[in-house]
């Protein structure tokens, strides 16, 4: 038993379980990194503990301090969320070797189910149908040649050590295996610390379907329907709905149960769900993502059960208290993704600072957000910001919440996901069910009702202007605490938040005026330069991919905006680079 929890995340799903603790009567402690200081999810919980020096990047990768803080605060139990540590079964038993309960899976479930290749074996035992695909992690380019040729292309280039797109690459022609095993062993090694890959088939117009699993320490499991989550851009998830207008009860049954069989076999514990492809009335197992997912939210609206909270009592050593036979969907859900990502630029990571901030309210509407006004958008961490949820009866009445509450949903200050969602609840296809992995690509036209939707482009916002009494934070011993301070503090103190802000806003304005004025290649946003694909003297072609910079999780190509030749490459790899940096000039 514990009644202390550390969550080893950040965000809106450190929030989420933070709330789920209160719920249940148990304390939470936070942790954070340097760039998290000011997050919501910091001032929420009921300690908080900086992370240490560490880049922030890595911070809440740090394994042994969260373990140090864990014991400092007196937590009995430790939720990884997901992301970061949450499929990592070293960090697992780190914890269980510590004293500690993880919620969440044994390292031997993990290890048998998280690993893509590991799971792919397992469901081969179980009779779960699979797409063809390699069994092992493969390191030959002729190995993955040799398959294409075999499969037939396109084929999929996958990372072993996780989920979530990351780390997948489609290679359509031999001629593109060399860069697209380079590009996925990058990611994966950026989001999984392993850069172990393998190969399977890739459907070319299937839908996303995954099946949700509760299972307890006393041998019970349950399925609790499935989600669809079809709409995505670069094989990640952007729109999510539980049920899925493609099945029927008798394949959702089907479905439930060989997920159970499979979890049963490899004796998982907590929550887990496991991802099918489905593509003419067949299913296909995918992978199994051995944590909580983002997109829990529908299955919870839907089946009316808290899934944190679920797993917090079955960490707790509770039998489960619902049966297969019991498990109904009531209504329809839908969650759309608000990323700090532009539509009109293929998704492209936005950084900013919020301005002003306003959520959507009424009957069926849920926010599960980490931001809040005056927040500035760290460049470390994902793109999402909030997720949006809409339930109702029936799938129109949900379409048509969603399309409510996203006229509602004001962030000002950053460009946001919202203009596209708004597009895509309007266009016919969706509305009418029959979608795919294919969705926005196959609708072109999505782009110009997105930018209908889309506000003018953002000014960047002014913070907030110290008030007589300013609440503050101090750090002592690494522990967060609040201190309430009245009056304007005398020389020597701390600059306004505005006065501060400003010099960043003038670098970032100057930065962009000097690339306008430089026939260079520039980078349209702030990450770290992950590749460098030319070379002084070289000649290249308008739209050849030149750079590549990782930003928020993602690979971002930049390309020569016009043919040429190379004079100067101004930036090294492994080097951050601000938006606007010229990474290289045209020789003339």
């Amino acid at each position: 038993m514990f009644d202390t929890v550390l969550i080893a995340n950040r965000g809106e799903i450190a929030l989420r379980v933070m709330r789920a603790c209160r719920e249940l009567g148990l304390r939470s402690v936070a942790v954070y990194s340097e760039a998290d200081r000011e997050a919501p999810h910091v001032a929420y919980a009921d300690a908080a503990y900086l992370l240490g020096p560490a880049p922030s990047s890595e911070s809440y990768l740090n394994i042994p301090r969260i373990i140090e803080v864990a014991r400092q605060a007196g937590a009995g139990a430790i939720h990884p969320g997901y992301g970061f540590l949450a499929e990592n079964a070293d960090f697992a038993r780190a914890v269980a070797a510590a004293g500690l309960i993880f919620i969440g899976p044994s390292p031997e479930a993990m290890e048998r189910m998280g690993g893509k290749t590991a799971a792919r074996r397992e469901a081969t035992q179980a009779g779960v149908p699979l797409v063809p695909g390699t069994l092992e992690p493969l390191d030959s380019l002729d190995e993955i040649r040799r398959l294409g040729d075999a499969y037939g292309y396109p084929i999929a280039i996958k990372a072993v050590g996780g989920g979530g797109g990351r780390g997948l690459r489609v290679v359509r022609a031999p001629d593109e295996i060399a860069d697209a095993f380079a590009s996925a062993r990058r990611e994966a090694v950026v989001s999984f610390k392993n850069d172990a890959l393998y190969v399977e088939k890739y459907l070319t117009n299937p839908r996303h379907i995954e099946i949700q699993i509760l299972a307890d320490t006393h041998g019970n499991a349950v399925a609790l329907g499935e989600r669809d989550c079809s709409i995505q851009r670069r094989h990640q998830k952007l729109i999510e709905e539980c049920p899925s207008p493609a099945l029927t009860p008798q394949l959702r049954a089907e479905m439930g149960a060989s997920a159970v069989r499979l979890a049963t076999l490899v004796g998982y514990v907590g929550a887990g769900t496991l991802e099918f492809l489905f593509e003419d009335g067949r299913y296909y197992f995918l992978e199994m993502n051995t944590r909580i997912q983002v997109e829990h939210t529908v299955t919870e609206m839907v089946y009316g059960v808290d899934l944190v909270k679920a797993q917090l009592r079955i960490a707790q050593g509770e039998v489960l208290w619902m049966r297969q036979a019991d498990l109904r969907p009531r209504g329809h859900a839908i969650e759309c993704r608000i990323n700090a990502e532009d539509a009109l630029a293929n998704f492209r990571p936005a950084l900013g600072t919020v301005g002003s901030y306003r959520e959507p309210t009424g009957l069926g509407v849920r926010v599960d957000s980490g931001i809040r006004a005056n927040y500035a958008i760290p460049q470390f961490y994902d793109s999402l910001l909030s997720k949006l949820v809409s339930w109702a009866e029936t799938r129109p009445e949900a379409i048509a919440r969603m399309r409510r509450a996203l006229a509602e949903y004001e962030i000002g200050g950053v460009i946001t996901t919202i203009p596209f969602h708004q597009a895509a609840m309007a266009h016919p296809t969706f509305i009418g069910g029959d979608l795919s992995v294919n969705f926005i690509g196959q609708h072109p036209e999505l782009l110009d009702a997105t930018r209908a939707f889309a506000p003018p482009p953002p000014e960047p916002a002014a913070a907030e202007e110290p008030s007589e009494a300013r609440n503050i934070t101090v750090e002592v011993n690494g522990k967060r605490f609040g201190v309430r301070l009245f009056g304007v503090p005398s020389g020597g103190g701390e600059q306004p938040a505005a006065t501060a802000k400003e010099p960043r806003r003038a670098r970032a304005r100057n930065s962009s005026q000097m690339a306008a004025k430089v026939d260079g290649v520039s980078s349209p946003i702030q990450g770290r330069l992950a590749a460098v694909r030319v070379t002084a003297g070289q000649e290249v072609e308008s739209g050849q991919v030149l750079f590549i910079i990782e930003a928020m999780k993602m690979e971002n190509e930049i390309t020569a905006p016009h043919a040429g030749i190379i004079g100067d490459v101004l930036a090294q790899e492994g080097t951050t680079v601000e938006s606007g940096a010229v990474l290289a000039t045209y020789k003339h």
